[in-house]
């Protein structure tokens, strides 16, 4: 019998056992907990799950609005768990021993724990995690951008299109030299970086076709070629690729921007258990490639690849040689205080003529 067959067989005899079936409010992303998963976890559980689907910002709004109340599982990036928890204390403590932990990458759940660590409790770990870069029509625009203030370029003028939130001034800052990252523990320098991206994000403007806000808005935008170049996923990239092999995700030159979502325990919720169970269940590798095949993106499952779909894996392998995976920036939790002076720069931003 095969190690993967026996954690799987291993996990579904203790979820058997679980002795109160309870439902599972789970606030996430599209994509996470798909109807066959809930199905199949419904069935071999006795669990019911109500699933929520969201982004960062409405996450923690909703757990800052009820102090943490509500559901009994969500789904923040990392960069999303040390913060709130400690301005907001919206989320309680994760017992990792309740957690197959072989079921997981060593070095992403690692990381992860100690990035989502605040007074030595755990608050956070891994599920899905992917990058943001370039998606662009190469045989127009490839030539022209090769990174996030490429965008500005005379020859892609109104063309072009990225969001008006935090990963854009993060990469527009990576493309101009500096390290946004670094200054996380420096207010005064982290102001003085986020002024310049201000400033270059305001000459810009006149590049922008449009700022979008869906994934399916952008997506449209570039099918039709009204958008040639546009900062965006990786995934949304590949599924454009499908329809046009000139249409594809590329890792910028200063770094793709690498995001991990993870998994949390609202303080409030009331159904810690079936929370465990659904981590440890989604979390088996043939489970995980479910969830790759529906959300697009990869998981923190340890051979969960050697479950995912062949097309996906290969447009994964050319837009990610191996130079580019190391040039990924993952994102560290951010600092209390710093979203507030990002706002201030993209409210500003917004308004300027």
């Amino acid at each position: 019998m095969t190690r993967t067959v026996l954690l799987a067989t291993t996990l579904l005899a203790g979820l058997a056992s679980v002795a109160q079936a309870d439902t599972l409010r789970l606030l996430t992303w599209g994509g996470y907990a798909p109807d066959d998963v809930v199905q199949m976890f419904e069935e071999q559980t006795g669990h019911t799950v109500e699933v929520t689907k969201s982004n960062n910002e409405e996450m923690i709004a909703k757990l800052r609005a009820t102090g943490g109340g509500g559901f009994d599982l969500a789904q923040p990036s990392q960069d999303r768990v040390m913060g709130p928890q400690m301005e907001f204390g919206i989320y309680k403590p994760i017992d990792v021993s309740k957690l197959n932990q072989d079921l997981f990458i060593p070095s992403m759940l690692k990381a992860t724990m100690e990035n989502t660590t605040v007074n030595g409790d755990v608050y956070g770990v891994p599920h899905v995690w992917g990058t943001s870069g370039l998606v662009m029509n190469t045989a127009e625009a490839g030539a022209v951008v090769k990174d996030y203030t490429d965008l500005c370029a005379p020859e892609v003028a109104g063309k072009v299109s990225y969001r008006l939130k935090r990963p854009t001034l993060i990469g527009f800052a990576f493309a101009m030299g500096e390290d946004p990252f670094a200054a996380y523990g420096d207010e005064a320098k982290y102001k003085e970086i986020m002024e310049k991206v201000e400033a270059k994000l305001t000459e810009c403007k006149a590049n922008v076709k449009t700022y979008w806000g869906g994934g399916d808005e952008l997506m449209n935008l570039v099918r039709s070629g009204e958008v040639t170049a546009s900062m965006a996923w990786d995934t949304g990239g590949w599924k454009l690729n499908d329809d046009n092999k000139d249409i594809t995700f590329v890792a910028p030159a200063s770094g793709a921007l690498g995001w991990i979502d993870t998994f949390v325990l609202p303080a409030k919720g009331q159904a810690d258990q079936a929370a465990y169970d659904w981590i440890n269940f989604v979390m088996q590798p043939e489970i995980a490639a479910k969830i790759t095949e529906a959300a697009g993106n990869f998981t923190a499952s340890a051979g969960s690849d050697a479950f995912a779909e062949e097309g996906l894996k290969a447009k994964y392998q050319a837009s990610f040689p191996q130079e580019a995976i190391d040039n990924i920036k993952w994102y560290p939790p951010v600092p209390a205080g710093l979203e507030a002076i990002e706002g201030e720069v993209l409210d500003r931003v917004q308004a300027a003529n």
